[in-house]
């Protein structure tokens, strides 16, 4: 400071001394969330006392840029957690199960109500009072349930992939909505398909619904396929179709909710996959779920006392789709994790969603399933009436009044197998006079659709799908047609027979065509053979699987 006096006093004297302009270092630059140095902020003053002495800021050391960017970014952390916390809180409410503040009907989840007697839910408000003061709502079951129980047909589901007649309570649609949390759960998924409809039933695109949740493969209603099956060759069948699907599974497992058979395997995977998380039986529409949550604690009640508590308010059972209509929770673990019986995914490409509500039993095979096969051999008469009498090309196939099938080309030799419920009567007519077959005995001989206001209601066949099946080995079955909520229909290119050997085909002689006309808008799925029956082990063949593959390929249980 001496030095700088004297030199005020000599102005004549040139200054020595240089003046620097301050750089500065900008660490962390956020337009919504700034961080700045506090010798930054007071810039102002601290510049403009540099500049009139001559000195300026130093600039920083590398350890003071390393604080400085280590502050910025835990401030980013603290930002993004805020982020994440604000992200959580408005799931939260998408996140929410069950209100418990509502009371629901144990048998179908509907909530109760005193209100409209028609309606899901229904109690009779003396009962009700009653239950409420000993909080015991808990144990009711609604008037709909008692009358399921009984075997009354009660639809309560319309809209897309609903049913017509009776009375439409909750749409599809809306059903499908109470499932939509559990893409953000923390939950054990045990998915259920039906072997009778497996390509109808199978929900392709359940990820949409379950996230990223892993899933447990359960194959019901085992016990309808042909006496002499070989589960090996199914549970194989099934694994290559899922996985071809890519759909990720832990594994699969051949279940019947009737007989047991296969339900204490699927148990012992929830106990061990669950780790603390609820259990979702999910599915589509009338694929066994509730019969299958049955069997399962029937099973679990053996070793686990809450599994056996349980029992005494299970969800009612009955051949109705869309009989639950709510989420139905039940305590069926020592460990505190809760199992839920959903509501059913209704689909709108199966045939219960064209049909009456009253033609819906003749939907769902009650026995084993009867193979009704068919060839040229096997027609009453070919006479002039006979299209070329050496095969069925030019004949057409009627299943009930819901599906037809006109053979386009086929060898001498070919068969056709239906597999569906016995109450579907086939009928084969040639293809010329099919269409005044159909007008004259549909309700009558071609059933459903039955009754006359189900006539009124029908729409037709209006959706048609030429198939074109090739096949390279005639001594195997060439593929399935499957029907989208009814059941298959094998071809096999040359009928098999103990006394003779397939002859040598030539190139044109390797395909098949057919024309399959459903209503709208039910779907046709083209599919590999699935091998029932004691003939099914015969002709099926188990594929090479590479080191990788096995590895991560799901195992089947039975």
């Amino acid at each position: 400071m001496a030095l700088l006096r004297t030199l005020s006093t000599f102005p004549s004297l040139p200054r020595r001394i240089t003046r620097r302009e301050p750089t500065l270092t900008v660490i962390y630059r956020n337009p919504a969330n700034s961080i700045v140095c506090k010798s930054i902020a007071n810039s102002e003053s601290a510049i403009s006392l540099s500049e009139r002495d001559g000195f300026a800021a130093a600039a920083p050391t590398p350890g003071e840029r390393f604080l400085e960017n280590q502050r910025a970014h835990e401030a980013q952390k603290v930002i993004k957690k805020e982020k994440k916390k604000k992200k959580k809180k408005d799931e939260a409410v998408v996140r929410k199960v069950v209100d418990t503040s509502v009371s629901c009907c144990y048998g179908c989840g509907a909530p109760l109500q005193t209100s409209d007697v028609d309606s899901p839910g229904f109690v009779d408000l003396v009962t009700y009072d009653l239950k409420k003061k000993h909080h015991q709502l808990r144990t009711v079951i609604c008037g709909r349930c008692q009358l399921l129980s009984h075997g009354h047909m009660i639809t309560a589901v319309g809209g897309n992939g609903g049913y017509a007649g009776g009375k439409q309570f909750v749409s599809a649609d809306e059903l499908r909505e109470k499932l939509s949390h559990l893409r953000h759960e923390k939950a054990l998924i045990v998915k259920l398909v039906d072997i009778v409809d497996f390509n109808g039933s199978f929900l392709a695109r359940v990820r949409d619904l379950v996230g990223a949740n892993p899933i447990i493969l359960v194959i019901t209603k085992i016990d309808l396929l042909p006496k002499g099956t070989d589960m090996n060759c199914i549970g194989d069948w099934v694994v290559e179709v899922t996985t071809k699907k890519k759909l990720h599974v832990l594994s699969v497992h051949l279940t019947s909710s009737k007989s047991l058979d296969g339900v204490s395997g699927v148990a012992s995977e929830i106990q061990q996959e669950k780790k603390g998380r609820d259990v979702y039986i999910l599915g589509a529409a009338n694929v066994g779920k509730s019969a299958f949550i049955n069997a399962l604690l029937k099973t679990m009640a053996e070793r686990d006392p809450v599994a056996a508590a349980a029992q005494k308010y299970k969800p009612i059972q009955s051949a109705v789709p869309g009989t639950t209509l709510g989420p139905i929770q039940i305590n069926a673990f020592l460990g505190g994790e809760k199992l839920y019986d959903t509501p059913g995914v209704h689909l709108h490409h199966r045939q219960a969603a064209v049909v009456h509500s009253d033609d819906l039993p003749a939907l769902a095979p009650q026995n084993r399933l009867r193979a009704q096969s068919f060839d040229i051999s096997t027609l009453p008469t070919q006479s002039s009436s006979s299209p070329d009498g050496e095969s069925l090309n030019g004949y057409t196939f009627f299943w009930g009044g819901l599906v037809r099938i006109d053979i386009l080309k086929a060898l001498p030799e070919t068969c056709f197998t239906f597999y569906g419920p016995k109450t579907l009567e086939i009928h084969v007519v040639p293809t010329k006079t099919a269409n005044d077959f159909y007008q004259k005995e549909l309700g009558l001989l071609l059933t459903p659709p039955s009754g006359k206001d189900q006539m009124q209601d029908w729409k037709g066949l209006q959706s048609h799908r030429l198939l074109r099946i090739e096949f390279n080995d005639p001594k195997r079955p060439a593929s399935d047609v499957a029907i989208s909520g009814l059941g298959w229909i094998s071809i096999e290119p040359i009928r098999r027979t103990r006394d003779t050997e397939p002859r040598n085909l030539s190139d044109a002689e390797h395909e098949i065509r057919v024309c399959v006309s459903v209503p709208k808008p039910v779907e046709v799925f083209i599919r590999p053979t699935l091998p029932i029956g004691t003939s099914g082990a015969e002709w099926y063949q188990y594929r090479d699987l590479t080191d990788k593959e096995e590895e991560v390929r799901p195992k089947w249980y039975f």
